[in-house]
C-alpha cells in the first residue's frame, strides 16, 4: 500500500542535511573524479568538429564542484578554446555556491558562465517558448533524473540539443546497487510526488534500447558506510535513512512493518556488506554516454 509520507525533497532544509551527510559517508564523489579524470577526457577529445568555441550545458549542476573539474579537463584537450558554459540549477544556495567557487578557481578567463535559476522542465519550456536554435557539444546530467516527471521526455529533449560530434552524459545510480534492490521492493511504498526519484540507469537503458538509440556506459564502484542506521536513536543514522529511503523522518513515520522490512533489505548481502563492524551499502553508479 502507500503510504502518506512527506517526500524528502519536499524539505529543503533537511534535504541538504541529509545529503551533506551522504556525501560525508559514501565514495560517491571520488568515484566520479575518477572518472572525470581517467575516462571522460578521452570522451572530451572528440567533440567540437574544429570549432573555435565550445557550448556546454550542465543540468542540475548543484555547488559547481564537478563542472569546474569537467571544464578542467575540456581545457587540456582543447587548449585556447573559448567556452560558453551554461549552468541549469533551481537552487539559490547552490547557484551561490557554484559562484563563489569560479570566483576562487583559476584559469577560467576563457569561460563564459550564464546561469538559469530553473529546473530543467522549466528550462525546456524556456528553450521553446523563446524558439532557440544553438546546439551544445556537450551536456552532463549528473544524478538529477531523480527530480524531473518524465525521463525518458527530459533525456529526449537535452539529446536533441546536441551539435554534431556532440555528446550527452548522464550518471545514475545502477540498477545493480543497493539502490535498485531496495527500490525494486518498495517503490510502491515509500514516497511518491510528481518527480520519478526511483529512477536508475537500468531505466534509462531500458528506453534507449527501446528507441534504437546507441550507448556506451561505464560503472563507478561506490560504498556508503550506513552503520549509523541501526544506532536506535542516532541522529546522523536517521538522517542517513530518510535519505536513502527518500522520506521525512522515515524512522517514525513509516509504520513499523515497513520500517523492519527495509532496515532488513539494507542490510541484507543483495544491499550492503558487513565487515569490521561496519555496514557498507552498495552505492554502484553508472555512466551512459549518448551520442547526437
Amino acid at each position: 500500500m502507500a503510504y502518506a509520507f512527506k517526500c524528502l525533497a519536499d524539505d529543503n532544509n533537511r534535504y541538504l542535511k541529509s545529503f551533506r551527510l551522504f556525501l560525508e559517508r559514501s565514495s560517491e564523489h571520488q568515484c566520479m573524479l575518477d572518472f572525470i579524470h581517467g575516462v571522460l577526457p578521452d570522451i572530451l577529445a572528440s567533440i567540437g568538429g574544429g570549432r573555435s568555441s565550445l557550448k556546454i550545458l550542465g543540468v542540475g549542476s548543484g555547488a559547481g564542484e564537478l563542472d569546474l573539474q569537467m571544464l578542467s579537463q575540456l581545457q587540456l584537450k582543447h587548449p585556447g578554446l573559448k567556452v560558453d558554459n551554461e549552468v541549469v540549477e533551481p537552487s539559490d544556495e547552490m547557484l551561490y555556491n557554484y559562484k563563489v567557487l569560479v570566483s576562487k578557481t583559476p584559469n577560467l578567463e576563457h569561460v563564459n558562465f550564464k546561469w538559469n535559476k530553473m529546473t530543467a522542465s522549466e528550462f525546456e519550456n524556456h528553450w521553446q517558448e523563446k524558439n532557440l536554435t544553438k546546439k551544445m557539444d556537450f551536456i552532463h546530467m549528473i544524478q538529477m533524473l531523480y527530480y524531473v516527471a518524465d525521463p525518458h521526455a527530459t533525456v529526449s529533449f537535452f539529446r536533441s540539443l546536441l551539435n554534431e560530434n556532440g555528446k550527452l552524459i548522464i550518471i545514475l545510480v545502477s540498477d545493480k546497487s543497493g539502490w535498485g534492490k531496495l527500490w525494486k521492493m518498495y517503490k510502491a511504498d515509500l514516497c511518491k510526488g510528481d518527480t520519478s526519484q526511483c529512477v536508475t540507469t537500468g531505466d534509462i537503458k531500458s528506453f534507449l534500447d527501446a528507441d534504437g538509440i546507441k550507448y556506451k556506459n561505464y560503472l563507478l564502484p561506490s560504498q556508503m558506510d550506513i552503520t549509523e542506521c541501526f544506532r536506535e536513536g542516532d541522529e546522523r543514522g536517521e538522517l542517513l535513512l530518510d535519505f536513502l529511503t527518500e522520506v521525512v523522518d522515515f524512522t517514525r513515520s513509516a509504520p513499523p512493518d515497513l520500517r523492519a522490512g527495509v532496515m532488513d533489505l539494507l542490510r541484507h548481502p543483495d544491499c550492503s556488506a558487513e565487515a569490521d563492524g561496519k555496514i557498507v551499502f552498495n552505492n554502484t553508479l553508472e555512466v551512459l554516454v549518448l551520442d547526437a
